[in-house]
């Protein structure tokens, strides 16, 4: 120890003394301390001596924390007599004093997860305390490998929420529904919050999400009022805690994606030999062009993709620091379709005044590069169309080199068209996050939060002069050029109390008011007739289009505002009856100026049934709650400006000796236009069973959807225009949901847990009109269910009293000799096609499916760890397009080779295309969706690496179905579900190899 001299003129100096006596005296105390101090070390395993790691270790009434290691090990600075607090979801919390002895950790499960937080919005729950339907999951339950968006994390996991991938477009995510259709106009989406935040399912990358919570009935999501009807989803993601160890962890993998099925179109040897048959055709196939061509291997490749995701973590006794970075670049199957995408997020919490004050600082900033073959948009899908039609004889290119072209009616070269368009769409999001916690005293805490969000794209499509719109149509090069900016602020104050009283009584109540406005702008314009193709979208005026008046342009502005004030109160006595109330109030500027407020109550009661003296006496009851919710909830309008009318310029007309252009009225107003308003009662049951072997819950809904947004026809005089949307419509939901996990066999060695999920959803279009608007029809045909050429009819029917997803169409039931369909009419009488007309049309089937169900396994023998996960669909319909467009030797393009197979086993078709029940199909599917196979390395030196992981993953593996097209899982949402389109992008199987390394 360093020695301390003290001068003697400082002996004699009264204060100086007691200056130095009070420096030895902290001195002292000081040094005790730190030398009364040991590294408190030790190991957790769970009761069968697995060791657990990622275990939460801290010293109680401080921020001095750490975690265990892979093989359960810690160490952490501690005084003898410290209280070492053990804490890891799904189990039990353990507090240990500390002797200056090794500690051996055994810790208890937790039976179903009761000590699990779970996210509720504005907060968070104990899994035992929740009173509404609620789905968490946490990361070691995702879905691994190569997936799109936070969404896919969870497919399969969370009973009554379906998500499906229907397009293999790298681009495009994951579509969501909850609990059937709840709405007409409005969208199946979700509200999204990321960290509390409104945003999307890409607003992080999934490598970087620690939970994600599903709040699926009224009474938990209608705390977010008009945004609530189509569920809440809460992704919280990875964070440190003050006092943890610096750790930096990588997750990389590295994939490749192929189609997952393939049509089976003629080639050049099939196509020959039915010229060599005796069949004839016109347009395409007319004769041998001598090549023999693959088109859709010419446009298409083995996708290789790969992700990369740093996360650095850590923390002093104030603060903690977490920051990641991840990079994306996924390519499509078919050629130049790359999405690359780069997200960094830093988030700084720090403690002040004995942790009375809390500040936390956020931000996520991403940027978004992809090719585009198309204007505006990411895939033509036009393309994938020409190379599934075009006759595998002829050549990609003439001799001369040039693209090789016919004039045929909506064909042309596959290759060509792709390769000869260029584009790029560049998005930029930055998202900042502010807020301060205040403790008043113990139980009560203030809190304001800011957000600043900000989202830009910019995009550019360009066509050369070897494109097809030239080399055909003449355009002499077609460039495109448009850019969007979204600026939003989101304001909230929230105020917490909670209170525990005699020990029996645990009270909760929540108050908040937050404050959101946003704004969106944009213009686009395009040209034509360039001289060059050097300057390909970045020199517009240089075309000629604009002299000729074949130039385009638009711009745009539009802004809304949501205010609300919000509270909850929450209750429990006893730990047995359970009590939560929530009411928001909220206005949107959307609205119109008579219904600019809204109320959104939500009430949930909980009977924790294992509390009671009589169930505790049934040993094999571990845990057995019931749950019954109610909850009304809302959907805002669409668009910011439909409760207020409208003029709008249109056509000129000649005055004057001059052209001038009309002002027409574009909308009426509206000043009763107000929320989609969604009652919902939710009776569930959560139960654990046989030590934490058996577990799960059972939900049953009933949810009507009242004050329906749908446009009606109204006279002209007296409103100005010719249609109003409004509120009027009743669609009923109700279903049942199943939820069960089961552990089979758990040793030191060896253990298997099985997830299962069942969902069921009946739908109904209750009503649609009112007193004052009605529809001239007791039905309608919806707007996004149609053939295209040449068919060009409506695929659906929505009838009052009905189901939405009805199919609509000819029934086909025999074929007569000479190839042409027969109809039976509705009243039973069979007539050929060539005699029907629209009234012949009935209900074919439907496009929504009645069940869901999922199985998810999750093996770990010491060291491995596999995962397998299915899922299907049932009981539901899908009009096949490819089939009813191309397996007919009629049309004049390349067909399947289907077309030529007897319909019926008597005769093969000769007719025009049709839309008939024959190429409705049934979908059911039942999916391999996923197997993940991974691999824990021993490691001897932990000192750089503290934990290293190796696995290989497939996705979308094997589907087993009877459906004849690519995929059955097909889009599910809208009015119109269970269209295969023909030109969509096909999906695809995927396999990973990847590495999750600690240091």
């Amino acid at each position: 120890m360093k020695k301390i001299v003290i001068p003697p003129q400082q002996l004699g100096n009264k204060n100086s003394c007691l200056r130095f006596l009070l420096v030895l005296v902290i001195f002292l105390s000081l040094s005790g301390q730190v030398f009364s101090q040991k590294l408190a070390q030790g190991s957790v395993v769970d009761d069968s001596g697995v060791p657990l790691p990622g275990v939460s270790v801290f010293i109680d009434g401080t921020t001095v924390g750490t975690v265990s290691d892979i093989d359960g090990k810690f160490m952490i600075q501690a005084s003898v007599g410290d209280v070492i607090h053990f804490s890891f979801i799904g189990f039990k919390d353990q507090k240990v004093e500390y002797t200056d002895q090794v500690l051996s950790i055994v810790m208890s499960p937790d039976v179903f997860g009761l000590d699990e937080v779970v996210a509720i919005g504005y907060g968070s729950v104990k899994k035992g305390d929740v009173t509404s339907a609620i789905a968490s999951v946490k990361s070691d339950d995702f879905i691994k490998g190569a997936v799109k968006d936070a969404a896919q994390l969870i497919q399969g996991k969370v009973a009554g929420l379906t998500i499906a991938t229907p397009s293999g477009d790298p681009t495009e995510g994951a579509v969501i529904m909850l609990r059937g259709n709840s709405s007409l106009l409005g969208s199946s989406a979700p509200l999204v919050l990321v960290d509390g935040v409104p945003g999307s399912l890409e607003s992080v990358a999934p490598e970087d999400i620690e939970s994600i919570d599903v709040l699926k009935d009224g009474s938990a999501s209608a705390i977010y009022g008009t945004r609530g009807t189509n569920g809440v989803i809460i992704i919280t993601t990875k964070r440190s805690t003050k006092g943890m160890e610096p750790t930096i962890s990588y997750d990389g993998y590295v994939s490749i994606a192929s189609i997952s099925r393939k049509l089976d179109f003629m080639n050049a040897e099939d196509l020959r030999a039915k010229w060599n048959e005796g069949y004839s055709f016109t347009g395409a196939n007319l004769k041998d062009y001598g090549a023999n061509t693959d088109w859709l291997d010419e446009i298409t490749r083995k996708a290789v993709s790969h992700v990369h995701n740093v996360v650095f973590r850590g923390g002093t006794k104030n603060t903690s620091l977490t920051a990641s970075l991840n990079y994306k670049k996924n390519q499509g199957v078919f050629i130049k379709t790359d999405n690359e995408k780069y997200t960094g997020r830093i988030d700084v919490s720090h403690s002040m005044f004995d942790g009375k004050l809390t500040a936390d600082i956020g931000t996520i900033i991403s940027e978004q590069n992809y090719w585009t073959g198309g204007d505006g948009y990411s895939f033509n899908k036009y393309v994938y169309r020409q190379a599934l039609i075009r006759n595998p004889t002829e050549p990609i290119k003439n001799e001369d080199g040039r693209w090789y072209e016919r004039d045929v009616y909506f064909y042309d070269n596959p290759v060509a068209y792709l390769k000869e368009s260029d584009g790029e769409n560049k998005y930029r999001n930055v998202r900042f996050k502010a807020s301060l916690t205040y403790k008043v005293f113990e139980g009560l805490n203030v809190k304001g939060m800011y957000t600043r969000k900000s989202n830009s794209n910019i995009r550019g499509y360009y066509e050369t002069k070897n494109h097809v719109s030239t080399t055909k149509y003449g355009s002499e090069g077609y460039a495109s050029r448009g850019t969007e900016n979204y600026l939003g602020n989101y304001t909230e104050l929230t105020v917490n109390y909670k209170k525990v009283i005699a020990g029996d009584h645990n009270l909760s109540v929540l108050a908040g008011y937050n404050y959101e406005d946003n704004m969106t702008e944009g213009f686009w314009a395009n040209n034509k007739y360039f001289p060059t193709d050097g300057y390909t979208y970045n020199n517009l005026e240089i075309g000629s289009g604009l002299t000729k008046g074949e130039a385009g342009m638009d711009s745009y502005k539009y802004s809304d505002k949501l205010i609300a004030f919000f509270s909850r109160v929450s209750y429990s006595f006893a730990n047995k009856y359970l009590f939560m109330a929530s009411l928001r109030r909220e206005g949107s500027s959307r609205f119109g100026k008579d219904h600019k407020w809204g109320n959104f109550p939500g009430v949930s009661l909980g009977w924790r049934m294992s509390e009671e003296d009589f169930v505790k006496e049934i040993n094999w009851i571990d845990n057995l709650k019931l749950r019954a919710g109610f909850g009304v909830t809302g959907t805002n309008v669409a668009d910011s400006y439909n409760s207020l009318s409208s003029l709008n310029y249109s056509d000129y007309f000649y005055s004057n000796k001059e052209w001038v252009r009309k002002l027409v009225p574009a909308r009426n107003d509206n000043p009763d236009l107000r929320w989609e308003k969604k009652e919902e009662i939710n009776i569930g049951l959560d139960f654990g069973l046989l030590n934490g072997r058996v577990s799960g819950a059972f939900d049953f809904y009933n949810r009507k959807t009242k004050d329906a947004l749908w446009n009606y026809d109204v006279p002209t005089p007296p409103y100005l225009y010719g249609s109003i949307m409004t509120n009027v419509g009743e669609i009923k939901n109700q279903g049942f949901e199943a939820l069960i996990n089961v552990t089979p066999i758990k040793t030191p060695s060896f253990e298997w847990k099985a997830n299962m999920t069942f969902s069921t959803n009946k739908n109904e279009l209750v009503s649609l009109s009112n007193d004052k608007f009605k529809t001239t029809n007791d039905f309608f045909y919806p707007e996004d269910g149609y053939t295209g050429e040449p068919i060009q009819t409506t695929t659906h029917i929505v009838k009052i009293g009905g189901e939405i997803g009805n199919f609509y169409g000819l029934k086909s039931v025999d074929i007569s000799d000479d190839g042409i369909w027969i109809i039976e009419k509705p009243n039973g009488e069979r007539i050929s096609a060539t005699e029907s007309s629209t009234d012949d049309r009935q209900v074919l089937g439907n496009g929504i499916p009645k069940y869901y169900a999922s199985w998810n396994n999750s093996f770990r023998y010491k060291n491995f760890d596999l995962n397998i996960n299915m899922r299907g669909a049932f009981s539901y319909q899908i009009l096949n397009f490819s089939r009813m467009f191309y397996e007919n030797p009629k049309i004049a393009y390349n067909t399947l080779n289907s077309a030529y197979d007897k319909v019926y086993g008597k005769a093969v078709l000769n007719d025009d295309q049709r839309y008939v029940s024959y190429y409705v199909e049934d979908g059911d599917y039942w999916k391999i969706d996923n197997i993940t196979l991974g691999y824990t390395v021993n490691l001897k030196n932990k000192d750089v690496f503290k934990n290293l992981r190796v696995y290989v993953s497939g996705l979308n593996l094997h589907t087993f179905t009877g459906y004849k097209g690519i995929d059955p899982e097909v889009k599910q949402t809208g009015l119109a579900p269970g269209n295969d389109e023909r030109d969509k992008y096909p999906t695809t199987r995927t396999f990973t190899f990847g590495v999750n390394v600690t240091f």
